[in-house]
Formats: C-alpha cells, structure tokens, sequence
C-alpha cells in the first residue's frame, strides 16, 4: 500500500481515541484456493505465501494487531521484576545449582512490603523469579527436592508473592529458567569440574558458570540429572502423578485437565513445572522464559519442544504474554532498559514463532528490527506482534548485594522516557534484601520516581485552562488496536501564531514521547504523519512539563 501524508488536528487526535476496538484471531485464518486473493484481515500472526507482492506483504504488517493480552500488557507500561532466591543468601549473581537448600533462610518474607514499593513507582505489574538458572525452585514442587520445601520455615514464596500482588491490585507475572544447574547429568558435571581445575590451573580465563562450579567444588548437582542426558522422547502425561499426590482425585474427575505430550526426562519435568504454578497461582499475566543457556559452550545443552509448552499455557491461561514465545514479548536487545529510537512492534521471522524460543530472523541487537527491508526480505515467512520489553535493574546487579546502589530517580525517568517512551515496555528489576524487604534506600528512589512520573505525566498541561500552554515533552501514541502503521512524523506548534516543526520520528506505537531541547509555549500543536504503511489511526497526543510543581 503506498505511503500517505496526513495532518491530523489536536480536536481530531482527541476524537481518535474512541476508536471502535478491532477483535484479532491467534492466526490469520487460511485461503488454500487463493490465499493471495483473500481480503487482509487483522490478526496477531499471518503467514507470508510466496505469492505474495511486496505491497501484499506491507499490507498484512499494517494489519497485524496485538492480542488482547499483549493490548492490556503494553498499556501496563511498566513491570517490576523481583529476582529473589538463592543467589541472594550466597551473594552470587548465577547460581551452580550445587547450593545446599538450608542456604535460603530468609529472616522474613514481606511480599506486601515489596508491592508497597513498587506501587510508589507507579508500577501495575509485578514478576518473581520462581526459577533462576541455578534450579532452586521458590515453591515446594513435587518434581525436585531442590527447592523451599528443605529450607527453614519451607515458605512458598510464589504463593506469597503472588497473594500480595493480588491485594495490592496489582497484575502478576512468573519466570521460570528453562535452564536449570541444579538438573546437570552428574558424571558430566564431574568431569567438567576436573576440566576447569585443569584450566584454572593453566591460567586461562573462566567464564562465570565455571567460577561458581569451582568455587563448589566437588559438590554435584542437587537434582536428577535430566537437563541433556540424552533421554528418549516418549508420550507421557502432564501432571505426573507423584506418590501420594494430593491431586489425583481431581485430575480423576476431570476437575484438573491433563496433557498427552512427547517429551524426554527433561523436557517432562519443566513441563510438570510449569502445570504447577499455573493451576496453583495461575492465571499471571506474563511468562518469562529466559534465553541463557550456561553451559552450551562448555559441551551440554538441552533441546526444548516449546511447541508443547506454549500449548499447555495457551489452554490454561489464554492471555498470558510469553516472553520469547508467540504473539507474546521480545528482548529489546540490551539489559539497559533503552529500546530504540525507532522500534517496531510487527516483527517478520523465517520460522514459525510456535517453534522457538524467540525466532527472529535477525538478532535481537539488531538496529533494525522490523523496517520495510527487514519484512521484505528473502526467507521471511511469518509476521507477528511481537513488543519489545526493556529489562534493567535498579542496581549493578539482578540480585541484592549490600555494597551496590540503587539509581536515582531522574535515572529512572530516564529509562521511563527511552522505553516506554519509545514504544517498549519497562521491566525494572528491584531485588529484595536477605531480611526479606526491600532496602530503604531502594524505597526511596522509587517513591520519588513515582512522584515525578506523576507530576510530569500525570496529567495533560492543557486540563490546566485556556492556552496558550508552556510544555516541554510531547507523548503522541497510535490506536494500536489497529495495528502499527506511521513510519515517519512531525510535530508542529503554533508558537505566536505561525505553526513551526519542534519535533519528529519515525515509529510511534503505544507511545512516543519527544523530550524537546528547551520548553515551548503555544496555543496549539499537530502532528503531520508524513509516511505510513496504511491509513493511520492515532490516539491522543499530549503535552507535558518536566519542571511542573509536585501536586497534592
């Protein structure tokens, strides 16, 4: 579809915002007799046919539209994430998965606390790490002894959290580690030990997984050794029933479903895993599958089938958003909170995003993610609404360590205005101290966060009476219910009567905000769509003032 400049009025920017919403399916439903001829429907996925015109394929991109999970996620706008576990009680940042349970002993667990803090800084998501890399599991699971059930007081902390953040109104998400040290074969583990002895000994350089397994010595793994033992696939079913299993009677009676799967040792276990915090704590609102694989290099991998995963959660929580899995949320590309300036929720991929963690064609570094060249590419066979998340903390490290500190709160309203900001959605971690609370210091500088987000974003400076209006930040956002379409604009305002271009950019999305080089004062502003990849649709535009009074 070819590219089209409109000016769209401040009165018609207002009115846009009670577009009508557009309802989108999983999948773009299939044309086999003319699937080149058929309409171009709105859906959160299409497949690209290779009869297909570049206009063709341009067109299904503008039309791909977020679920309505990945809507209410993007207008969250900012998550907290929680990394507590382990690594807090032995000042690691990943653990060995050799740690003795006692290790984690928490003085106390005030969940309530933490969504207190978060709330200050105006969060309205929150998600624990139930499972870190190094295995040790935050509830007491049937599938591992590796975890809070061998701790003083066994706290289930999953359900702590997720108890809190229900109370506090606050929407829940979980991570859990596909990679798990706690699960390594232990003849392998044993000889890896001796192989980074060897090298320690050589000079040469560890990477931090073999630190932390020399540093544990001789100690093996704490779980059954199923991450890459070579086990064979075979049908099985999700729950596994374990001795005993207080579940038996309602998976009888159909009160709990079940899943037929094929899966190896491994594959089983994070599978049961997952049945577990979703029937138990579920629906949440996000899944975190994190991408790091430690020891890959080191000679050990294991092969997920995450087809089978993303299926149980589609069943058991439709409007879960996974994080690299389909029509869910992508890595922006950096741990440091910043998205692009030009960021593209419609994203293309040569494989099926049913398949594979992540599966962008390009990395997720790339500079450009989902530009017209990168849709157009050969081999491109599938487009997705696929937003990006920008994870960072709040300190140094992911975990709590006494010697870091925080950042101060104008770092953070920076982060807020280079991620959400710009059309991603800000993943700020915030960890927990071992007493079980999150540090003062820490509290502080969300709550002042909070009160400066308030104060400059809170509210539009023209709800304050006639202009003309003084104004140095311009929020301009699509109705993203349709999709995102403008590849290129402007702002113009009229400053003494003449109307003059203070801003421009290329991707707006949910949310572009514009922090101009000195404020303005004018009666009115505009924004000029100068390219789009079909009729644009925008939402409110918005005017702001970063030095305005603190309110009541």
């Amino acid at each position: 579809m070819a590219r089209r400049t409109r000016v769209l009025s401040a009165l018609a920017l207002a009115a846009a915002a009670a577009l009508i919403p557009v309802t989108a399916t999983a999948q773009q439903p299939a044309h086999p007799a003319a699937p080149c001829g058929a309409p171009v429907r709105p859906a959160s996925q299409m497949t690209v046919e290779a009869c297909d015109s570049p206009g063709r394929i341009i067109e299904k991109a503008a039309n791909i539209v977020p679920t309505a999970g990945q809507l209410a996620w993007q207008q969250r706008e900012v998550t907290a994430f929680t990394h507590f576990g382990m690594n807090t009680f032995t000042g690691r940042e990943w653990g060995s998965g050799t740690e003795d349970e006692k290790l984690f002993a928490p003085e106390s667990i005030d969940a309530d606390q933490w969504m207190r803090a978060y709330k200050a800084a105006g969060i309205k998501q929150v998600m624990l790490t139930v499972k870190h890399h190094d295995g040790f599991v935050l509830y007491p699971s049937r599938y591992t002894d590796h975890s809070v059930a061998l701790s003083p007081g066994s706290p289930d902390v999953v359900a702590l959290y997720v108890k809190a953040a229900r109370k506090a109104g606050l929407k829940a998400g979980l991570y859990l580690s596909p990679s798990d040290g706690a699960e390594l074969p232990h003849a392998w583990h044993a000889e890896w030990v001796e192989e980074i002895r060897a090298k320690d000994a050589a000079g040469e350089t560890l990477s931090l997984p073999e630190r932390m397994a020399l540093e544990d010595g001789d100690r093996a793994p704490a779980g059954q050794g199923r991450f890459g033992n070579g086990s064979a696939v075979t049908e099985r079913t999700i729950p596994t029933l374990v001795p005993g299993d207080d579940r038996a009677a309602r998976v009888k009676s159909g009160k709990l479903p079940t899943f037929k799967v094929k899966a190896d040792d491994y594959d089983a276990y994070y599978l049961n895993q997952l049945y577990e915090i979703f029937t138990q704590y579920g629906p949440v609102e996000e899944l975190w599958l994190d991408g790091a694989n430690p020891w890959s290099g080191s000679g050990i991998t294991q092969k997920y089938d995450v087809r089978q995963w993303f299926d149980m959660v589609k069943a058991l929580s439709p409007d879960t958003v996974v994080f690299q899995g389909p029509q869910g949320v992508r890595w922006v590309g950096n741990e440091s909170g910043v998205a692009r300036e030009t960021e593209w929720s419609v994203t293309p991929h040569t494989t099926d995003p049913w398949t594979g963690l992540g599966s962008l064609p390009n990395d997720s570094t790339d500079p450009d993610i989902g530009s017209r060249g990168r849709l157009l590419e050969p081999g491109v066979n599938y487009l997705q609404w696929y937003p990006a998340e920008a994870d960072v903390s709040n300190r140094p490290g992911w975990f709590y360590h006494p010697q870091e500190k925080p950042k101060t709160p104008a770092q953070l309203m920076d982060l807020y205005e280079k991620s959400v900001g710009r059309n991603a959605s800000l993943l700020l971690n915030v960890p927990p101290a071992p007493d079980g609370r999150i540090a003062d210091e820490d509290v502080t500088s969300l709550t002042a966060f909070g009160a400066g987000l308030r104060r400059t974003y809170g509210a539009d400076v023209r709800r304050k009476g006639p202009g003309p209006y003084t104004f140095d930040r311009v929020a301009v956002r699509e109705d993203i219910r349709h999709g995102q379409r403008v590849e290129k604009f402007a702002v113009e305002a009229r400053i003494d009567g003449t109307w003059q271009r203070i801003a421009d950019g290329t991707t707006i999305g949910h949310e572009r905000i514009l922090p101009l080089p000195a404020a303005v004062t004018a009666s009115a502003v505009r924004v000029k769509v100068l390219e789009s990849r079909a009729k644009p649709y925008l939402a409110a535009t918005t005017l702001h003032l970063s030095t305005a009074p603190a309110g009541p």
